[in-house]
């Protein structure tokens, strides 16, 4: 088994600060307020999240993004790095301010949300500098809908030449007009990470194994997607195969997708088979889904790996 240690990663695109409040039954009237039962900041978005998860999980970590010049910009690159995540490279752009969400989490876990895009939608190719693919085992691309496909496909590119492998998440919300604006992109993935929700909407396929296939004829080698209670569907042109949700107590899934993303790159950086690499996905993001954020809670690779053997699923 590979050590997790040698598991050099970089997390490149969506950068996000989280502010999560629990305990919301309804906006107050007018100017009125209420009491609710946590607020918590964590770090987010499809590259920043994941690079909390996985430095947790033992990989060693860079984020490669924006930031703005401001005091949400500096909060969220504190935990970061408190987080043991090298953000050398997250550069900040002084005329954006940096991307945040606000999130009121229901009783029932459900979480609408606030966002303002921010400093993520002015991070461009030219924001990466030479080195940073050097040395790295695996680049994650968060968002690539940001850089569009033709820069993300370069991006992906330049990395599986120097023998890195290659995932991406998107962000979006599924439509056949994203999936056509990353298009170029899709023959440099090795793993495509999207939820069911992206899937149907992206191919118009109500089978998520069918839209999944979908996908992979676009030139995706794997898809490995999640369906939140459902568990996770991995998809290649040879198989696909279903894993089951974690039986917990929710309290929060923002940040499961990247939580998954983040356990199943790790099965497979460790040599876990397809399944087996989807099972400490779903068990990654169960322990998340329990906590507020990425950084709810205390986890590491050895008691995510516990939890997987003895947990129910649902």
């Amino acid at each position: 088994m590979t050590d997790i240690s040698s598991m050099t990663i970089a997390t490149v695109g969506v950068h996000v600060l989280d502010v999560h409040a629990i305990g919301i039954d309804s906006i107050p009237e007018g100017s009125a307020g209420a009491l609710v039962d946590t607020i918590a900041f964590s770090p987010a978005g499809t590259a920043g999240g994941t690079a909390v998860v996985l430095s947790r999980l033992g990989a060693g970590v860079r984020s490669i993004g924006a930031v703005g010049a401001d005091s949400i910009g500096r909060t969220l690159t504190t935990l970061l790095s408190g987080e043991g995540v090298d953000t050398g490279r997250l550069v900040t752009k002084a005329d954006a301010q940096t991307s945040a969400s606000v999130i009121p989490v229901r009783p029932n876990g459900d979480r609408p949300a606030w966002h303002c895009i921010g400093a993520n939608g002015v991070f461009t190719l030219d924001d990466i500098d030479d080195g940073a693919l050097d040395g790295l085992t695996h680049l994650h691309l968060g968002g690539p809908e940001f850089l569009g496909g033709p820069a993300a496909g370069e991006l992906l590119a330049r990395a599986r030449a120097k023998g890195v492998t290659t995932s991406v998440d998107i962000l979006a919300d599924g439509d056949p007009g994203m999936l056509e604006w990353i298009a170029d992109a899709l023959p440099h993935v090795d793993y495509l990470l999207p939820n069911d929700d992206q899937v149907r909407g992206f191919t118009g396929v109500d089978s998520l194994a069918e839209g999944a296939r979908a996908l992979i004829d676009l030139g995706v080698s794997c898809v490995a997607l999640t369906a939140g209670a459902d568990g996770a569907l991995v998809v290649t042109a040879d198989e696909a195969l279903s894993v089951p949700a974690f039986s917990i107590d929710v309290v929060d899934t923002t940040g499961c997708g990247d939580s998954f993303t983040a356990g199943f790159l790790v099965g497979r950086h460790l040599g876990h088979d397809l399944r087996g690499s989807a099972v400490l996905g779903c068990a990654v993001a169960a322990q998340v889904a329990q906590g507020l954020g990425t950084t709810a809670g205390s986890y590491d690779l050895d008691s995510v790996v516990e939890f997987a053997r003895s947990a129910p699923t649902g």
